[in-house]
């Protein structure tokens, strides 16, 4: 969103993120400009370099969203998470500027381990969201079924009225966040609010793979509970209405593990019907640390709703596929190729389609 900002802004910006990003049609791009946006990621550097990416950055400004236990095969735990984190906040100049999420929902504190980060920062530091101490306030939320329209009140004062065709209260914080850093570098919000209007999507973000006698496929690239339960309100919202399914294949070096299983089962029970394939690559997660899938159906369970464990794609495509009715919405959950699930099931959607029709006509003679 960034980027985009920038971009028709003509600030002609570099960038680097980690998707396909729909407006430019690439996940990089080397401008004219003087700008470079990054896409931080506290996942290793590489196979000689253990320490985080984000660190090599040297970033004069960062947008910070959130602090969570990740990446299980390189931190520990959450206080190493935080100290990644805490480092880069300390790299960021006084000249600089960090937009951080105000960590509030309602009146409780979401976020400690996001306030602890910042709490040493020496540069100024904003905040965005909907409590009264959010420097950059989001009102009027709307999440309708083709757009999502907000208000934005800077420092108590109204600022701009939003929009855009994402679904998710996550990319209203997102969007408002990169609308307060790009207003930081002097870029007007009429032309804040133009760019963001037209800007499309991420690839593998609440995108529509395919529609099949009326049965939406949805591809997400969520792998953490947190980005799971955005994704599945995302849709909750933007399909009121609809039976949601949650197909997920545990395949992150975080969630095959079990360390954050009982996050995990919240986040899916928020779908009408769940099913859970076999870990990727389990033989290469200690079975103490492995994420244990009867388990986690039984905590699915404890919050209402039932969980079906099947081994693979193929399983899992012959099992729902006759099932999934006229306007059910089908989110499927992983960061890799699961199986080509991603074709296979609109695939079978589309011969059983077919092989009604036969019957129907043969029927009629």
């Amino acid at each position: 969103m960034l980027a985009w900002i920038f971009h028709t802004a003509g600030m002609q910006p570099s960038f680097l993120i980690g998707g396909i990003a729909e407006n430019f049609g690439s996940s990089f791009h080397l401008g004219q400009g003087r700008h470079f946006i990054l896409e931080g990621d506290e996942y290793d550097t590489a196979f000689f370099d253990k320490g985080p990416k984000f660190l090599h950055y040297f970033p004069d400004a960062a947008i910070l969203t959130s602090v969570e236990f990740d990446h299980a095969d390189i931190y520990k735990d959450l206080d190493a998470v935080e100290t990644a984190f805490r480092r880069l906040v300390n790299l960021i100049p006084r000249r600089g500027r960090i937009i951080a999420f105000d960590g509030m929902a309602g009146d409780a504190l979401e976020s400690p381990s996001l306030e602890r980060c910042l709490s040493k920062a020496f540069c100024p530091v904003q905040r965005y969201g909907v409590s009264a101490r959010a420097d950059w306030r989001v009102t009027d939320m709307k999440l309708e079924a083709g757009r999502t329209t907000w208000s934005v009140w800077q420092e108590g004062q109204a600022w701009a009225n939003l929009e855009f065709s994402l679904a998710g209260e996550y990319n209203v914080w997102n969007a408002t966040a990169a609308a307060a850093l790009a207003a930081a570098y002097g870029i007007a919000k009429e032309e804040i609010a133009a760019a963001l209007k037209t800007f499309k999507s991420v690839k593998r973000r609440l995108e529509v793979k395919a529609q099949v006698n009326g049965i939406t496929i949805i591809d997400d690239f969520a792998h953490h509970p947190t980005a799971i339960a955005g994704t599945l309100k995302a849709l909750r919202a933007r399909y009121a209405g609809a039976r949601l399914w949650a197909i997920l294949e545990p395949r992150s070096n975080t969630l095959r593990r079990r360390v954050l299983q009982a996050d995990l089962a919240r986040s899916l029970a928020l779908a009408d019907e769940i099913i859970v394939a076999g870990v990727f690559r389990s033989e290469a997660v200690p079975v103490n640390e492995r994420l244990e899938l009867p388990e986690l159906a039984l905590d699915i369970q404890k919050h209402g709703r039932r969980a079906r464990l099947i081994a693979d794609a193929d399983a899992i495509v012959q099992t729902i596929a006759p099932e999934l009715r006229h306007g059910d919405v089908v989110a499927i959950l992983s960061n890799g190729g699961f199986g080509g699930i991603y074709e296979k099931l609109p695939e079978r959607l589309r011969a059983l389609v077919s092989e009604s029709a036969n019957v129907n006509a043969a029927g009629k003679r």
